[in-house]
């Protein structure tokens, strides 16, 4: 007899992204909600919808309340709060309860950029010089120009424009003071990495999946950096949108893709460890490989990158959201 799903997310709500116009990325939930929701009704899995909304202690009610075998975990974080993401798990791991995905450890490594890149320095993975600014610091800035500046703790490419890049003291001061006020009073400043951009999606418990590594190819008029901003993942009429496209397979040879793979998986062993995560890198001057970003629990929806890459392993939409079920209850057995 199939597991009965739970399916949980954030219910979408009105909060501090709508002040930013990013409020698509918050709504963008639903995609992943109904699609996920749909794979599993043809799966003949029992299923079950669960929004929770603040406050924190009613979506704790939900959960315990819950008649299921697995929860699948679509949980982002109450809308304007993205540190919340980590409740939830953290609560179903304390209840015994098996939900898919990333821990709440994890989780919250991948929210906190700085202890991110410090623990994969430590590992040997290569990742951009980096520092945490605010307006009150700004002046112990040491990098080298050109950088980007990006807000401390988010995701969902949220605060990332055209003018994230920066190449003087006054950009810089620009962008600082503008992420500080709408961001959570800092933002991370690395120095920009500009060789070609991949990323894998690794999935696994104890062994571990790598899928066919993707790259974004950048076709943008010379005055625009070559970077993944807001509107390249979420408006479709914009210039970085339309001129950002995704070639999965990437086009590198069996070598290339073994070096990009094996640091893909180095950077999930050492900040996730169990479940699903999407790794982002770019090839810096001397071709080394630099891990930029490590995104538990990343977007799922058809059109997204994850999905892109299940399907070049020759998964259609419904067989890898039961692989991501079968992760999860194997890891509920370990």
């Amino acid at each position: 007899m199939r597991p009965r799903v739970a399916l949980i997310y954030n219910e979408p709500v009105p909060g501090r992204y709508q002040n930013t116009g990013e409020e698509k990325a918050v709504l963008g939930v639903m995609d992943s909600v109904n699609a996920v929701k749909k794979a599993l009704v043809e799966l003949r899995y029992e299923v079950t919808i669960v929004p929770l909304e603040l406050p924190v202690e009613q979506a704790y009610e939900k959960l315990n309340n819950l008649s299921t075998d697995i929860v699948f975990n679509l949980f982002e974080g109450f809308p304007g709060f993205p540190e919340t993401e980590t409740l939830i798990p953290k609560y179903l791991s304390n209840k015994g309860i098996v939900f898919t995905g990333c821990s709440s450890e994890a989780l919250k490594l991948g929210l906190d950029k700085t202890k991110t890149k410090e623990i994969l320095l430590k590992a040997g993975i290569p990742t951009p010089a980096f520092q945490i600014l605010s307006p009150d610091n700004i002046a112990a800035f040491n990098l080298k120009y050109p950088c980007i500046v990006k807000p401390f703790a988010e995701d969902a490419s949220h605060g990332l424009t055209e003018d994230s890049i920066v190449n003087d003291a006054n950009g810089l001061t620009r962008q600082v003071n503008i992420l500080s006020s709408n961001y959570g009073g800092q933002a991370l400043v690395e120095e920009f990495v500009k060789g070609r951009e991949f990323n894998a999606t690794v999935l696994g418990n104890i062994e571990h999946i790598i899928f066919p590594v993707s790259e974004i190819t950048f076709n943008l008029p010379p005055d625009k950096p070559e970077i993944l901003t807001f509107d390249a993942k979420w408006e479709k009429n914009s210039i970085y949108y339309k001129n950002t496209p995704v070639v999965c397979p990437a086009k590198i040879d069996d070598t290339e893709k073994e070096r990009i793979s094996k640091i893909a998986l180095a950077a999930f062993k050492a900040i996730i460890g169990r479940g699903y995560a999407r790794v982002d890198m770019r090839l810096d001057n001397q071709n080394r490989v630099n891990v930029i970003e490590v995104n538990p629990n990343p977007d799922i929806s058809p059109d997204t990158g994850a999905a892109r890459q299940a399907k070049a392993a020759g998964l259609n939409y419904a067989q890898f959201i039961e692989k991501i079920i079968i992760l999860a209850m194997e890891k509920g057995k370990v």
